[in-house]
């Protein structure tokens, strides 16, 4: 049962003209962080608020009144989320939807919450070939930026992070993807790994972090190359300011040169510095790249969806 005063998800209260008026709330719920958007009722952004609310951050039962935070924040009005909210880990695990998917088959498989006014997304998987793939969050923004016109119906996506992933749009439609977990090893080897005392600066689009990118370009041994990074600052080759762009470039360039067909454009939806990585790496990889707004893509995403679940 609805709380009192809480609209119930998919309640549209809209009596009056179309104006810039917040209807709804638009929430890209992840992991360590959330992002959540007011909308108007034809998806257009009146504010957009961001905190380190993840997933992670919330205690058992503790959704509700995260939830209730974005409300004070943006209005009382009723949300929609995507991402790993509806994980396992998350408020309640939405089942995912199989490849090919599109934005109808995601509102077709919305999740109200019991009691709260909010809807969650399903995740997309992949099954083929004896690979298994999930994603949850990123199939809003790639289908997003078809429907805000950002890319054709049969494109490349890149979408890099923590977990980046390849995605393959046909007729508009999420035909396949890949997920590699590019960011998180570079994590990884920051923190805990033997290489920690050499990657301890910031990656930068500079001259080591092309020289990694070329490296493993050239099929260079990945694992080989990357303890390589200690080896030349121990023997004076390598300063170790550079070590960081350096091993992220070997990380990055493998993982394009592992998925990128030359003759195929990528659209690359990302924040400034990991997109102005990427589309250098894959300029030097021999392609071509284009930047996409991952925010529109996202709102006009959640926006159709909506939409359709009407």
């Amino acid at each position: 049962m609805t709380n009192p005063g809480q609209p119930a998800y998919g309640d549209s209260m809209e009596t009056e003209p179309e104006t810039m008026t917040a209807k709804w709330i638009a929430i890209d719920w992840g992991t360590t962080n959330r992002r959540a958007y007011a909308m108007t009722a034809d998806g257009r952004v009146v504010d957009t608020f961001r905190d380190d609310r993840g997933i992670l951050s919330v205690p058992p039962g503790g959704f509700p009144a995260a939830l209730a935070t974005l409300r004070e924040r943006l209005g009382a009005l009723p949300a929609l989320a995507a991402g790993t909210v509806g994980a396992a880990q998350g408020w309640q695990n939405i089942p995912y939807v199989a490849a090919p998917a599109s934005l109808a088959d995601l509102a077709a498989a919305l999740v109200p919450i019991e009691g709260e006014p909010i809807a969650i997304v399903p995740g997309v998987s992949f099954m083929a070939d004896g690979r298994c793939d999930v994603m949850r969050g990123e199939e809003v923004q790639a289908l997003g930026a078809v429907a805000a016109g950002l890319v054709p119906g049969d494109a490349v996506l890149c979408q890099p992070g923590t977990h980046n992933k390849w995605v393959e749009l046909e007729q508009g439609r999420i035909a396949r993807f890949t997920t590699a977990m590019t960011g998180e090893m570079f994590a990884l080897l920051k923190s805990h790994s033997l290489l920690r005392d050499m990657l301890k600066g910031e990656a930068a689009d500079d001259a080591a972090f092309r020289e990694g990118v070329a490296d493993a370009g050239d099929g260079r041994d990945l694992l080989s190359a990357l303890f390589g990074v200690r080896a030349s600052v121990l023997l004076g080759k390598r300063a170790a300011a550079d070590g960081a762009s350096y091993a992220s470039g070997l990380l990055i360039g493998a993982d394009i040169a592992a998925r990128r067909a030359p003759s195929q454009p990528v659209h690359i939806l990302a924040d400034a510095r990991l997109t102005a990585l990427y589309q250098s790496a894959i300029a030097l990889l021999g392609g071509q790249s284009h930047a996409i707004d991952s925010h529109a893509a996202f709102t006009a995403g959640m926006a159709q969806i909506r939409e359709l679940a009407r």
